[in-house]
């Protein structure tokens, strides 16, 4: 199937009040113009260099999002484009991501990442320093950054418990960090999980956005 149907397929799978992103790395231009014209409107990049080049030279009402893991010197390359980062993955990314949103006046949009896989090359906080670092204080000094919900990846695996407890663990913090840290704060409300492989478990367990790359587009274009 192509593009077009594999959206058809898919959006009969999202309910409604669940985002999809359409990871759209490592894929030409013209895969996201078709995926455009079918009504898309949100796509999700993860290198720095090849996020700048498309947004460049689709259409101005997409909505990026970045979903990589950003390096601190890269920030600035990311921060006037992006909708939403996804990977706040680290005290220093939120220190850096506020200077370049200073810089352009703009208050960005957030997700902080978690790891809650048992997988060492997954990145994030775990969701007790997730919890330890959004005090009042940090987020006051941090007012170019709205922390709008939380990102995470399940463990690659076959094993569906496993899977669909790590996404339990995901909606847990998130529900903990809503009513501890974030409460009456309505923009605090995404729960960022789920790819080509797991995101029916994801949206039986809560996800409000989730990442699908290759179901869409086909394998990746290295």
């Amino acid at each position: 199937m192509g593009i077009k149907e594999n959206l058809n397929e898919i959006r009969k799978g999202i309910p409604e009040g669940v985002e999809l992103a359409c990871v759209s790395k490592f894929h030409p231009v013209e895969a996201i113009e078709e995926a455009y014209a079918t009504g898309e409107r949100v796509f999700a990049e993860s290198r720095p260099q090849e996020f700048v080049a498309k947004v460049e030279v689709l259409p101005t009402d997409i909505e990026w999002h970045f979903i990589g893991n950003l390096q601190t010197n890269k920030v600035k390359m990311v921060v006037p484009h992006a909708t939403l980062i996804h990977s706040m993955a680290n005290e220093r990314l939120f220190d850096e991501v506020e200077k370049c949103a200073a810089k352009i006046d703009k208050v960005q949009d957030v997700l902080i990442e978690l790891h809650v896989a048992q997988e060492e090359s997954k990145s994030g906080f775990t969701p007790e320093e997730a919890i330890e670092l959004l005090s009042d204080e940090f987020i006051a000094i941090h007012p170019h950054i709205r922390i709008c919900g939380v990102m995470g990846m399940a463990s690659l695996t076959d094993d569906e418990a496993k899977i669909r407890a790590e996404f339990k663990a995901i909606k847990a913090t998130f529900e903990r960090l809503r009513d501890e840290v974030f409460d009456g704060c309505d923009y605090f409300c995404e729960v960022s999980m789920g790819m080509s492989g797991d995101y029916p478990i994801a949206i039986e367990e809560g996800a409000t956005i989730v990442r699908i790359g290759s179901s869409i587009f086909g394998n990746r274009n290295y």
